[in-house]
């Protein structure tokens, strides 16, 4: 039997319409609350990112905007840039796109960003705190994982987990984030990566398999059991051969996983939208506690 698909769109909507709330609320008392994204250089890949935010934050009444610095700002400027906004209090959450121009040191400039402000999760303090279990804004990515499961019924709490990746994106946060005692976590979660030996053995073990490898199709049917939970965090090009032209697939081979799988995510259409509401929600979520919400 054909898995279950979990619908990234429509869980985004139901979070988006909970945010509506929590932001009116918010303006009723004089606050708007606001994202602004650093952006050095043009990255292409950025500013796609920049332009989904940005449909996100009007979709929900966020305030957007963007500080564009040149592709060879030096360090001390850069990190000028980043304290100014940490300093201005109309500016609730900063997100600094990434990849950063190779000269720009990213560990300095994240550590540079207010952990009040730090929407994204990528300050060290933020990460620390992420491990340690203490509240924090989780990186969007996979905090949006844990928002997918747990809205469409398949709570990790007692399930064995298996993450495949282990970047400081998705994998290690991720791993961070379920592993806790906490509600929507409590998980048992196994890391795998490129020097994992016999792969399928251990996919072949999850209840939830998370896909963060960055390979097209690299999961495949044979790597998971029946009725597995699968999360595909995965974005990739490859070109149609019936038809010349490139599409978006995921980490997992959709077509054949979906048939032995109990649910899977769509790409396009599954984490992606939900990634981008959660930036939102971390957003409202530093301007409640900001302005003693």
């Amino acid at each position: 039997m054909p898995a279950d698909i979990i619908d990234g769109k429509k869980i985004a909507v139901e979070i988006q319409d909970e945010l509506k709330q929590r932001i009116i609320q918010l303006q009723g008392k004089g606050v708007n609350p606001k994202l602004v994204a650093i952006l050095v250089g043009e990255d292409p890949a950025s500013l796609s990112y920049l332009r989904g935010i940005g449909r996100s934050c009007t979709s929900v009444g966020v305030l957007t905007d963007t500080k564009q610095l040149p592709a060879d700002i030096t360090q001390k400027d850069l990190l000028k840039n980043i304290n100014e906004l940490n300093n201005d209090s109309t500016v609730h959450g900063i997100l600094l796109l990434l990849p950063l121009p190779k000269h720009l040191n990213t560990l300095v400039a994240e550590s540079a960003i207010s952990p009040d402000k730090d929407v994204d999760g990528t300050n060290p303090i933020s990460t620390g705190k992420l491990l340690l279990g203490e509240e924090t804004f989780f990186p969007s990515t996979p905090y949006g994982v844990q928002e997918l499961l747990m809205r469409s019924g398949h709570n990790p709490d007692g399930k064995h987990v298996v993450i495949v990746g282990r970047s400081n994106i998705v994998g290690k946060p991720l791993m961070g984030i379920l592993i806790q005692k906490q509600k929507g976590a409590n998980a048992t979660v196994t890391v795998c990566h490129t020097g994992t030996k016999d792969l399928a053995a251990i996919t072949q073990q999850a209840d939830i398999l998370v896909a963060a490898i960055g390979r097209a199709q690299a999961i495949t049917a044979n790597m998971i059991r029946s009725n597995t939970i699968v999360i595909d965090v995965g974005v990739n090009q490859i070109k149609d051969d019936s038809t010349g032209k490139f599409r978006l697939v995921g980490d997992v081979d959709f077509e054949t996983v979906k048939e032995k799988a109990g649910a899977i995510t769509p790409v396009p259409g599954g984490t992606g939208p939900v990634t981008s509401v959660m930036l939102m929600v971390n957003t409202v979520k530093a301007a409640e506690k900001l302005s003693g919400n």
